[in-house]
């Protein structure tokens, strides 16, 4: 599995971080999406393809799943 991310479309409700924060984190300044790593441990991709499908923005996009 591959993630990106998309930051302008980002509405900072931190859902993605609370689901999955071993990939997700929040920018300081904004509160949007930092991506901690492109490919996620096995054991967290339950928790990214949450993270996806949660995501008000849209702004999560997995790959190769």
């Amino acid at each position: 599995m591959k993630i990106t991310v998309d930051t302008g479309t980002c509405v900072s409700s931190g859902q993605c971080v609370l689901l999955a924060p071993e990939t997700f984190d929040q920018n300081e300044d904004d509160g949007t999406v930092v991506l901690l790593t492109e490919e996620p441990a096995a054991a967290e991709e339950d928790a990214v393809r949450q993270a996806e499908l949660t995501c008000p923005a849209a702004a999560i996009r997995l790959s190769g799943t």
